[in-house]
């Protein structure tokens, strides 16, 4: 057989300066997604200016410098198991964060003869070596009580570097991310290129405490369970389904005109308040649903919806302090329609369905959810298949402003963690100004069909690939 591309070369442990001993109360948006997948995440960049081997020192150094501010994404979770009055165990249980300075980690990895050109082909698929990029394959958040919740996978190209993550998702959702690797990368571009850039560290200070529905400090949820293993089982089945996957661009040009094609259907169907409301995100979301549930060849009759993730931070009443380091976010949906509804009923009509369902998703809907949450916890949830289509990530984070210090990322790429057909992770756009990059996956014989429908490829704008000289 023959030799896998990527070989890792070296692992390393990476701790913050020693701090006293904290614990962290997961909150209910957290604890939810304990069966959930880490997230995984990967920027590619043209080669630095030193070795690979160099720029893991500085990465690595520069890492235990974040974690000095950022010290959960070091620490483990915890259980902690409830007792009675008189000292017994109850079927009762708690999870924390604890902050401890395990450390989280970092490799360097060598994906033999691979180049950029290997990893973003033009007009092609995402290539299954990307896969091997990606630190912990497989892990789920649960396991964060022996796994790091934080690993970093530097892995050396012929012409370039990809930089993966893998983070535990029960410690915060993807935009505290984000938040916290443009630090760390701040921290590694002013040591880089200290002349040039003495100004870089301008990231927002995180806050840690958990939110809480009453205000002041958040108390720990308690879990109807002595062993959280019972409530958590993982959401990725066993064996990877069979997917294709690939990333498409939707400049702000063809944003603005899926926008104005759903304004001007919504008015032609006298939907005055609907074609106000209309936005980019809503446009491009009936696109996609329409588009796949062709693809898919739905019976008439058959359901279908849209379900696409959405943060609740400004939508509290207050609303969340900026830097909130934590989850908070839900998975929303529109209503579930027939196809041949769906289908006959246009552009525009599915726009506003996106539209009622983001209106909906208030201060009083979001405590109405985590009540009902805390009173009757889930902890065993399955992401929407077969029909239904689900839109993860957003182009609001700040992908493209993860600068090492050589420059900002030539493409971003996710894992293989929670991928099914009709999954779909948002990213900005490289060239920024509202444009959108959208990885689809979905089953092989839907993406053939989806790759001769008309009227989403009018919409697909050039290859970025292309434009990356390869």
């Amino acid at each position: 057989m023959p030799s896998p591309p990527v070989s890792v070369a070296s692992r390393r442990t990476v701790r913050p300066p020693p701090r006293p001993r904290e614990r962290i109360p997961l909150a209910a948006w957290d604890l939810a997604l304990l069966p959930a997948d880490y997230l995984q995440y990967g920027l590619l960049f043209a080669p630095p200016p030193v070795s690979t081997a160099h720029l893991v020192d500085h990465l690595e150094a520069a890492l235990a410098d974040a974690l000095a501010v950022y010290y959960p994404v070091a620490g483990r979770l915890a259980t902690e198991q409830h007792r009675d009055d008189k000292g017994q165990l109850v079927e009762r249980c708690s999870v924390s964060i604890d902050c401890a300075g395990q450390g989280v980690e970092i490799l360097h990895a060598v994906a033999d003869g691979v180049a950029i050109a290997n990893v973003v082909p033009p007009d092609a698929d995402v290539p299954v070596v990307v896969r091997s990029f990606f630190p912990l394959d497989g892990a789920v958040n649960h396991e964060g009580h022996e796994l790091p919740l934080f690993v970093v996978q530097v892995t050396e190209l012929a012409d370039g570097v990809f930089v993966g993550f893998a983070y535990n998702h029960s410690l915060s959702d993807g935009a505290a991310l984000w938040d916290f690797l443009n630090a760390w990368a701040d921290i590694v571009r002013v040591r880089l290129a200290p002349l040039e850039a003495p100004d870089a560290v301008t990231s927002r200070a995180p806050m840690f405490e958990r939110w809480s529905p009453n205000g002041g400090v958040a108390a720990p949820v308690v879990l109807p369970c002595a062993d959280l293993a019972l409530l958590t089982k993982p959401q990725s089945p066993a064996t990877p389904p069979l997917l294709r996957e690939r990333m498409l661009h939707f400049s702000a040009e063809s944003l603005t005109a899926l926008k104005e094609r759903a304004r001007h259907e919504l008015l032609a169907a006298g939907d005055k308040a609907g074609a106000a409301a209309v936005t980019k995100f809503q446009a491009l979301s009936s696109l996609l649903w329409r588009c796949v549930a062709r693809a898919r060849r739905l019976a008439p009759d058959q359901e279908t919806l849209c379900r696409f993730a959405i943060d609740n931070r400004e939508r509290l009443r207050p609303p969340l302090p900026e830097g909130y380091f934590g989850n908070s976010v839900y998975a929303i949906s529109t209503e579930a329609v027939v196809a041949s509804e769906l289908l006959a009923c246009g552009h525009g009509w599915a726009a506003a369905a996106v539209g009622r369902a983001v209106a909906a998703h208030t201060d009083a809907a979001i405590r109405s959810r985590v009540a009902a949450w805390t009173a009757k916890p889930a902890l065993v949830s399955a992401p929407v298949h077969g029909n239904g289509m689900v839109l993860a990530g957003s182009p609001r984070f700040d992908v493209y402003g993860c600068d090492f210090g050589w420059g900002r990322p030539l493409a971003a790429r996710s894992g293989r963690a929670a991928k099914y057909d009709g999954r779909v992770s948002l990213f900005p756009g490289r060239e920024g100004g509202g444009s959108v990059d959208m990885e689809v996956a979905l089953a092989p014989e839907h993406m053939a069909a989806l790759e001769q429908d008309g009227e989403f490829w009018a919409a697909v704008s050039p290859d970025v690939a292309k434009k990356l000289g390869r």
